[in-house]
């Protein structure tokens, strides 16, 4: 008996010497780097490698330091294998040969390309090719007092047009502002929202051959828009820390914010507590509100949604069939852990697989959101609103992407000419036509 023994246990050793000889190693960059997201990231390493044997080392990675350390270790042949990033890179990164842009376009194929969000995908093509994996994303929303509008007959605002008829119904001041609109011209926050709002009316500054005039039609329309909700606003200098707290004082009918306000309004954080009545943990405001995603301008009937979507990007330097395992095993077994990581802004990208379209949707609904107390969205919104939440990834959009000039676009928008133009002309000091003239002449000179 004793042959046989040490032949199984040959045998065993030579079975554990081989799957070691078939693992391997491999690098990922990640900017999710708070130390409670980046152990789920290294949790869904170890489940990763407890079903391939393979190892993934996460590496966090300062978002603002990414695109310069990602160029210096191309250069230096150095790359790690899979980069979690902006869609600002997509492009860029494919022109320079830092994405492994057919491996990724294989990635999304065989997912199948039509679970995922189509805007999502189409803000990634590069020559035929989807360049990055879309992963999750986040729209900003128009978020409003359903229960006012519902009480009034009022339409949801999914359009300029629904906007103006309930800021027309609804604004009283000061007990009722109609909007909540930014008009701090150095704040980020107000180009985000102008950006949105022109997107809504089809206007962009840019186009595939740099920058665009604006038509004045469209422009002024956007300019009269943002006129009247301006102007149906609390007083002072407003952004996203004024929008918010009068919106969860009840004093507004609507605001422009991202979905990281959808715990707050269920008084999950203790931080940012609704102060509507007198239970800062109570989830009444919550369930008196709506969102909408998408809305359109009188020149652009589809609508549009600013939204910020994320991409796994496996790259040049990588080892090409680890990467493709590891990037599928996160967007197929995995992916409900990938979206856990904060799911208040991680929408799912792909929505579900062919045997169950709404699989991944139903998932993310489910899993807990908030920072000093915890409840999953499904809880907190209804079905019908948990939806509207996640279409907006289909009509994704931002300046400049499509067009390949979303280095310039940014330049723009950096640049606040549009903000202290669009204050200008919302503080009467110049007339429409003026401030039509003005960005067409100051946004061609940004380089």
């Amino acid at each position: 008996m004793r042959p046989i023994y040490i032949t199984a246990v040959s045998m065993a050793l030579s079975a554990m010497v081989m799957n070691a000889a078939n693992a391997d190693t491999i690098r990922f960059w990640t900017t999710e780097n708070q130390p409670a997201r980046l152990a789920k990231q290294q949790e869904m390493a170890d489940a990763f490698n407890a079903k391939t044997g393979h190892t993934v080392e996460v590496i966090p990675v300062e978002e603002k330091e990414l695109g310069t350390r990602t160029t210096a270790a191309f250069a230096a042949g150095d790359l790690p294998d899979v980069i979690y990033h902006t869609l600002q890179y997509v492009l860029p990164w494919a022109e320079a040969g830092i994405l492994d842009v057919e491996t990724n376009s294989d990635i999304v194929d065989s997912l199948m390309k039509r679970t995922f969000a189509p805007g999502a995908i189409e803000m990634a093509q590069f020559d035929g090719m989807t360049a990055a994996v879309p992963v999750d994303g986040w729209t900003q929303m128009v978020v409003y007092r359903k229960d006012l509008f519902d009480a009034a007959g009022l339409a949801p605002p999914n359009s300029y047009a629904n906007i103006i008829a309930a800021v027309d119904a609804l604004h009283n001041p000061p007990s009722m502002y109609g909007f909540v609109a930014p008009n701090k011209v150095d704040e980020n926050f107000m180009s985000q929202v102008l950006e949105h709002v022109f997107l809504a009316n089809g206007v962009s500054p840019v186009n595939a051959d740099g920058f665009a005039e604006l038509d004045e039609k469209a422009t002024t329309e956007v300019l009269d828009f943002y006129k009247k909700i301006a102007k149906a606003s609390p007083p002072g200098e407003l952004f996203w820390k004024q929008s918010r707290a009068v919106y969860f004082a009840g004093q507004a009918a609507m605001i422009i914010w991202s979905p990281f306000i959808l715990d707050e309004l269920a008084g999950l954080r203790d931080s940012a507590p609704p102060t509507i009545n007198d239970d800062p943990t109570s989830p009444e405001l919550a369930s008196k509100t709506g969102i909408v995603t998408t809305f359109g301008g009188p020149s652009n009937s589809a609508g549009a949604a600013w939204a910020d979507i994320r991409y796994f990007g496996v790259t040049s330097d990588a080892n090409t069939e680890v990467a493709s395992e590891f990037v599928t095993y996160s967007m197929k077994d995995g992916y409900t852990a990938t979206l856990s990581i904060a799911p208040e802004g991680k929408f799912p990208v792909r929505r579900g697989d062919p045997f169950d379209t709404a699989k991944y949707i139903n998932a993310w609904s489910k899993l807990p959101v908030g920072v000093d107390r915890k409840a999953p969205l499904s809880d907190l919104y209804d079905a019908g609103t948990i939806r509207k939440i996640v279409s907006g990834l289909e009509t994704a959009d931002r300046w400049g992407v499509k067009e390949g000039q979303l280095s310039l676009a940014s330049k723009i928008i950096n640049s606040q000419v549009i903000n202290r133009v669009v204050r200008q002309y919302i503080d009467d000091e110049i007339s429409s036509a003026d401030a039509v003239a003005r960005l067409n002449t100051e946004l061609a000179t940004v380089q």
